[in-house]
C-alpha cells in the first residue's frame, strides 16, 4: 500500500511516499481503506518534539490520529461492522498503532463508529478527535439546559464542536475569539461571540451574567488563559480544559469551590482503557450530525497525500479557520 511517513522528527521534518505491507486484519479489528485524515494540534507536536513526547510513534512512523473511510476487512469478534461499511474514527498514529496517512490502517473496532450520513468522508473525518474531546468535556463538567456556557476558543478545532453542542444540549452559550472571522463563525453557531482582545473578563461576566459568572467553561485555550476561566466562573462551577500543562495558582479555584476536569481524550488509545466509550460517543455524535444539529467547519485550503506537510504547517501557522483535512 502507499503510506506517507516521517524518518526524522522536528518543526520541519519531511514526510515522504513510501510503500509499505497492508496490514492483516487482527481479532477484534477491522481494516480500513483510508479516504481522508485531518490534522490536529498533537500531530504537529509529535511531529514537532517527537521522543520529547511520550506517546510519539518510533521511526520511521505513519502519522494522523483522524480518519474517515471504508471497512475492508473484518477481524475474528467484531460485531456490527461489515465490509463496505463507511466509518470514522481516532484510532492510530501514535505509540505502536499506525496512523491514518496511508491507503490502509488496523483499527480497533472499539474505537469507530459508522460515518454520519449527512457528512462526505472529509467532513467526517475532521469530527472524531475534537468531537469526542467536546462531548466528553461538556458531559465531564456537567452540561445541562439553561446553564450558562462559556467556550473559550469557540471557533478552534475542539470549540466550534464545543459551542454546537452545547447549544443542542440546550444551554445559554457564549464564546470567546478575536477578529472578524472567528466572531462570525460564533455567531453562525447561535452564540454570543466575545472579543477577548476587546472586553475584559469582569465585564463580559457583568454584562452577561450579572456577575454571577458562568456555570460551565470549556477552556480549550488552557495555559495562562486559566486564570481567565477562574474569574468568569460562577461559585460551585464546571471548568473542563484541554490544555493543562502548566503551574498555576489555584487560590481564586479554591475560594468559589471550582471543580476542574483535564480532558485528554487519548488515554483509551495510549492504554487501552475504556475504548468501547470512544465507539460510543462517535456512534452519538453521528446521530447528532445527523439530525442536523452539528457540523464541522472545514479550513478552505485542500491538501493530499503529496502535500501533508504543508498540512501540518497550515494548522501550526495559526492561519487555518476550521479543521485542516488531507485527502488520502
Amino acid at each position: 500500500m502507499k503510506a506517507t511517513t516521517i524518518t526524522a522528527y522536528g518543526e520541519n521534518a519531511k514526510f515522504e511516499a513510501v510503500d509499505l505491507p497492508k496490514p492483516e486484519v487482527t481479532q477484534g479489528h477491522v481494516v480500513v481503506r483510508v479516504a481522508a485524515s485531518s490534522v490536529n494540534t498533537i500531530d504537529t507536536m509529535i511531529r514537532a518534539m517527537g521522543t520529547d513526547l511520550p506517546l510519539s510513534p518510533a521511526l520511521p512512523a505513519v502519522l494522523g490520529m483522524d480518519f474517515a473511510g471504508v471497512v475492508d476487512a473484518v477481524g475474528e469478534g467484531v460485531t456490527g461492522f461489515a465490509v463496505g461499511d463507511e466509518v470514522y474514527g481516532c484510532a492510530g498514529g501514535l505509540a505502536d498503532l499506525q496512523g491514518a496517512l496511508a491507503e490502509f490502517m488496523l483499527a480497533d473496532a472499539k474505537l469507530i463508529a459508522h460515518k454520519p450520513k449527512n457528512l462526505t468522508m472529509r467532513e467526517a473525518a475532521a469530527m472524531p478527535l475534537v468531537g469526542i474531546t467536546a462531548y466528553e468535556g461538556l458531559q465531564r463538567a456537567g452540561i445541562a439546559a439553561d446553564q450558562k456556557v462559556l467556550v473559550q476558543g469557540g471557533a478552534g478545532g475542539v470549540g466550534h464542536l464545543a459551542v454546537q453542542l452545547a447549544k443542542h444540549f440546550g444551554a445559554d452559550v457564549y464564546a470567546t475569539g478575536t477578529g472578524a472571522a472567528q466572531m462570525d463563525v460564533i455567531t453562525g453557531y447561535g452564540a454570543t461571540p466575545i472579543d477577548f482582545a476587546v472586553e475584559k473578563v469582569a465585564d463580559y461576566v457583568a454584562a452577561y451574567t450579572g456577575g454571577n459568572g458562568f456555570d460551565v467553561i470549556f477552556d480549550t485555550v488552557g495555559g495562562g488563559n486559566m486564570t481567565n476561566s477562574f474569574e468568569a466562573a460562577a461559585l460551585n462551577a464546571n471548568i473542563a480544559s484541554t490544555v493543562a500543562l502548566l503551574e498555576i495558582d489555584l487560590t481564586p479555584a479554591h475560594f468559589k469551590g471550582l471543580s476542574l476536569h483535564i480532558i485528554f481524550m487519548l488515554l483509551p488509545m495510549l492504554h487501552n482503557h475504556k475504548r468501547e466509550q470512544h465507539g460510543a460517543i462517535l456512534a452519538k455524535l453521528a446521530q447528532i450530525v445527523d439530525a442536523g444539529a452539528l457540523k464541522p467547519l472545514l479550513d478552505d485550503q485542500q491538501f493530499d497525500a503529496n502535500s501533508v506537510g504543508a498540512a501540518y504547517d497550515r494548522l501550526a501557522s495559526g492561519q487555518a479557520i476550521g479543521k485542516v483535512v488531507v485527502d488520502v
